[in-house]
């Protein structure tokens, strides 16, 4: 990174420690923080799209839908989210191997599953062995995507269930009685209303997702985690130039103070949000707004 970085043996702590701080490795390091905040980003919104989709199958008159609503939240809350994310990347990825096998290589005469291996052609493979890395952890990112998706969907989904059975069935029954329609009822008066009784419980799960991160490490995703082990872990002359102890514990105490300032971040946005929708609301947050500007 910079020019007096050449030949690390000649320089003082302080010039030593802002080369070994811009080498390529911790680039990649800082890179990694973009990626757990990606991630966050693109998953609470598929989350919040996956629970909702589940709270209104949660709630549906149609049995099918019903059913298969509560069997999302109730199997998927059911079980550890290490166990579940361990177990569907790795069906997820067979399966989408496994449809590109079928349609890419319908001649192949030999079983898929042999032992415990599962086999498929070179042109299925996902990503395929001559992809370059990127495309490898953009891949695996995806999987992770959606997986942390389809997780924390099921638990928000539980969240908004709630949120809509607290609406007071008054309200509902006096929009039917003006002459509104099921649906409309539904988009004017209990989704509007339902948010304020779910915030909080969104909140907390944001706050989970926010330490769920981590997770990426067990996927094999070169997260923070990854790169905190790696480049905390002892080096010696022979393997780096710029050669350590075992640094390990500052590597993670920076990631403590990463994640804490990540969730106070979230908590100071959470409760401006939650100001703004209780604003004029028939609830208790409402009703001390109100006394407040009196």
């Amino acid at each position: 990174m910079f020019s007096y970085c050449s030949d690390p043996d000649t320089l003082d702590s302080l010039a030593w420690l802002s080369c070994y701080l811009t080498t390529g490795v911790h680039m990649s390091f800082y890179l990694a923080f973009l990626k757990v905040i990606g991630l966050l980003l693109v998953t609470a919104p598929v989350a919040l799209a996956f629970g909702f989709a589940g709270a209104m199958a949660a709630r549906s008159h149609v049995l099918p839908l019903n059913l298969l609503g509560k069997a999302y939240i109730a199997i998927v809350r059911g079980v550890p989210d290490i166990a579940f994310f361990m177990f569907f990347v790795i069906a997820l990825d067979q399966a989408f191997e496994y449809l590109r096998h079928r349609a890419l290589c319908p001649d192949w005469d030999q079983p898929i599953r042999q032992g415990s291996d599962f086999i498929v052609c070179a042109q299925a493979k996902l990503p395929l062995g001559t992809a370059p890395e990127w495309i490898h952890q953009t891949y695996g990112f995806a999987l992770a995507v959606i997986t942390f998706s389809l997780v924390f969907g099921a638990f928000a989904a539980n969240v908004l269930f709630g949120g809509m059975r607290a609406v007071p069935q008054a309200q509902l029954e006096t929009a039917e009685a003006y002459g509104m329609t099921r649906r409309q009822t539904f988009w004017r008066i209990l989704v509007p209303q339902m948010w304020v009784y779910a915030l909080p419980g969104l909140s907390n799960l944001w706050m989970v997702l926010i330490k769920a991160t981590p997770l990426l490490f067990l996927l094999g995703i070169e997260d923070i985690v990854y790169w905190a082990r790696e480049l905390g872990g002892t080096k010696t002359p022979r393997f780096t130039d710029y050669p350590h102890g075992d640094w390990r514990m500052w590597y993670f105490l920076f990631l403590l103070v990463f994640y804490l300032a990540m969730t106070r971040i979230s908590e100071v946005a959470l409760e401006r949000l939650m100001r703004r929708l209780t604003r004029g609301q028939a609830t208790v947050g409402g009703e001390a707004l109100r006394k407040a500007a009196a």
